[in-house]
């Protein structure tokens, strides 16, 4: 075994998401990615980092702060060591996007499109603004004035403020916040002016506006400068036994607004006396990390950049594809029935998810219908077939798991809108997230039940399926199908341990089941037969799997990876990963699949799977990895992988020298998104 001790045998994985939002800032920077889709991917940064700062940070801070060194727990490097390195990459990831920005800003002007800010405001538009101010604006303002001897409110987590600083004719110094509130459009389209389009961030039309603000004050200067507070986002639930588990849920995520701050990030123009009042006033401290940044924040807003009418801008939208031989149009129980089908979402059209669900709530023949949920859209068709399914009295049953992150108050919400219409709710097992993605129906068919189901990859959510890719398995095959009829079982007695004949389950089996099949390769190779793994997930951080995967590399199995996050296993090292080679794609879809391929002696055993191979998924979640026994399936899976692995347009190469290189040859141009789109519009013909 690989001893742990060494610095070099995995890569921190703090440190390896770093590099993965690294990518995404490169999809911001690539001049051949559409300008407004550019300023999206510098949206998408920002609330990545926003999320890790509120969670990973945080938990690397809790591990600082309690005295222990974390050395074992964070890839050989200290937790206060790692903390300063955090802040040091965040602030050249943040000066490096704000050079990007101002890059895009005068890519935009050549194409007519103005980003202005308070000083640059016509006499045209200066009408416009004031209107737009004492119409949207004013009404939902919240203005803070500050006070020496009152304390600061708590400040909303990951919102933006205006500090406010006033030099009164007294020759006082009188300071306030102005909220940017989340309910304000981030960015207010401007009246047109000789074909013009501007554009102006919300932040300065409340700069233009101060005056109107703060005239009540007898002030000689004015000066407004961007603040942004993150505070830990880690829920702490009570042990209040006379509180349901949702309303633990419930108040935990309120509680979370009162969180310790972990990052503050102010604009470095800002006056060290105003600085130094605001953070002595919320109690920054010099172990959070304190990051200077440009004149805006909550650049994750850029995500809803308006498109202002501009489609030669923006990706051309997909017109998403049918299924072949599955017809939304007729019965897909009828079709199931005889074969299974594979659903690869945003190639594949969503809506067979939606039919399957609808069919089911409406068929009297359907008898009971399990599902679990993570996270739905905020408006879902999925919740309200279930809903029509309880009301036509089918007996449902709803795994919701309602400490999927960020997401709990809308789960909690809509799981009291099931509760009232009679959907019976499981709030998951004790200490383990559900994360499995897994639908089962039985119908009465000849006196006896049938069972039909999916399995999937990804949330059965119609918003993320539009830029999320997920691979979702229809089936009719009653031993799979038996097996996962036993998970919902577990999660009404969880004292017992089911046994599975064909799907592959965590807590209780991932890990073994895997190493099993990785064993197999190595006993393969070593009796001179084919052997070969292929991966793709989203992040790898186990250790236990990285060393096994180490120990394939070194009895010379080829081990091909394609990881689109956080990746701890270091590729290429001579005597312990030289047979690995790891890939990462980024690009216009959020590559989410989870695929595994063994050689099995060219007899290729294939899983899609909900997990990932982290901890928390092998060891702290219930997971599902379903095999796929349709050879047509299993060869379409195949194919499209090796489209992935071909990739030389958005693949970056992920090696011990960290440097996010792009994959690059002289093959013919190959991009993994729309080739796979290709390839499943030829299967039509």
């Amino acid at each position: 075994m690989i001893k742990k001790s060494k610095v070099n045998t995995y890569i921190n994985r703090e440190l390896s998401w770093l590099q993965f939002n690294e990518r995404v800032l490169q999809e911001a920077s690539d001049e051949t990615v559409p300008l407004i889709e550019r300023l999206r991917f510098l949206g998408i940064f920002s609330n990545n980092l926003d999320e890790f700062f509120k969670v990973r940070y945080a938990t690397v801070k809790r591990i600082d702060e309690a005295g222990r060194g974390g050395k074992s727990e964070l890839g050989g490097i200290k937790a206060s060591q790692l903390l300063e390195i955090i802040t040091q990459i965040a602030i050249k990831h943040q000066s490096a996007s704000l050079k990007i920005l101002s890059g895009i800003h005068s890519q935009l002007k050549k194409e007519n499109i103005y980003i202005i800010n308070e000083t640059q405001i016509s006499k045209k538009q200066k009408d416009f603004i004031k209107n737009y101010f004492i119409q949207n604006i004013s009404p939902a303002l919240v203005t803070i004035i500050l006070d020496d001897e009152i304390s600061i409110p708590n400040l909303k987590d990951s919102a933006a403020y205006l500090a406010v600083n006033m030099e009164l004719n007294s020759g006082k110094n009188r300071y306030a916040l102005v909220e940017i509130s989340k309910s304000m459009e981030r960015f207010v389209v401007l009246p047109k002016e000789d074909n013009k389009q501007y554009v102006i961030l919300v932040d300065d039309l409340l700069r233009y506006c101060l005056h109107d603000i703060f005239n009540i004050f007898d002030y000689k200067s004015i000066t407004a400068h961007m603040i942004k507070i993150t505070r830990d986002a880690e829920l702490d639930l009570e042990s209040d036994l006379s509180k349901s588990f949702m309303e633990k849920i419930s108040d935990s995520v309120k509680d979370r607004q009162d969180g310790e701050p972990i990052r503050f990030v102010y604009d470095k123009t800002i006056d060290e006396k105003t600085l130094n009042f605001l953070m002595n006033k919320m109690g920054i401290e010099s172990s959070d990390s304190i990051i200077p940044g440009g004149r805006y924040h909550n650049r994750r807003d850029y995500m809803s950049f308006p498109s202002l009418g501009r489609t030669d801008l923006l990706y051309d939208k997909i017109q998403p594809l049918p299924i072949k031989g599955l017809s939304l149009e007729t019965s897909i129980f009828e079709a199931i029935a005889k074969k299974d089908y594979l659903q690869y979402t945003p190639y594949h059209t969503f809506a067979y998810t939606v039919k399957f669900l609808r069919e089911a709530a409406l068929d009297p023949k359907v008898k009971t219908i399990k599902i679990t949920i993570y996270r739905l859209a905020q408006i879902s068709q999925v919740a309200s077939s279930l809903i029509n399914a309880a009301i036509n009295g089918k007996k449902v049953t709803v795994s919701m798991e309602i400490q999927a992150r960020f997401d709990e108050q809308a789960n909690i919400e809509y799981a009291e809108q099931m509760q009232r219409e009679g959907v019976q709710l499981i709030f998951g097992v004790q200490g383990l997230k559900v994360h499995s993605k897994m639908c089962i129906v039985e119908r009465e068919e000849n006196n006896r039940l049938v069972r039909y189901g999916f399995i999937s990859t990804g949330n059965f959510n119609e918003s993320t399926a539009k830029v999320y890719t997920d691979y979702t398995l229809f089936t009719a095959n009653q031993k799979i199908l038996k097996d996962i009829n036993k998970i919902f079982s577990f999660f009404s007695v969880n004292y017992k341990i089911y046994r599975y004949k064909h799907i592959i389950t965590s807590p209780h089996y991932t890990r073994n089941v895997f190493f099993n099949l990785i064993d197999q390769e190595i006993a393969n190779k070593m009796a001179g037969k084919p052997a070969y793994i292929h991966l793709k997930m989203n992040s790898i951080s186990s250790y236990k799997m990285i060393d096994k995967l180490y120990e394939a590399s070194r009895a010379g199995v080829k081990i091909r990876m394609v990881v689109r996050g956080i990746c701890c296993l270091v590729p290429g090292v001579p005597n312990m990963s030289e047979n690995i080679e790891v890939i990462s794609i980024i690009d216009k879809f959020l590559e989410h699949t989870r695929l595994y391929t063994f050689c099995n002696d060219n007899k290729p055993k294939v899983y899609i799977s909900s997990a990932d191979w982290m901890t928390r998924n092998i060891e702290n979640r219930v997971e599902v990895s379903c095999p796929i026994y349709d050879e047509e399936i299993k060869a379409e899976l195949i194919d499209t992988f090796e489209i992935c692995w071909n990739d030389n347009v958005k693949a970056r190469i992920l090696d011990k020298t960290q440097k996010n290189n792009y994959k690059k040859n002289n093959k013919p141009r190959i991009r993994t998104q729309f080739e796979t789109y290709e390839y499943y519009k030829n299967k039509l013909n």
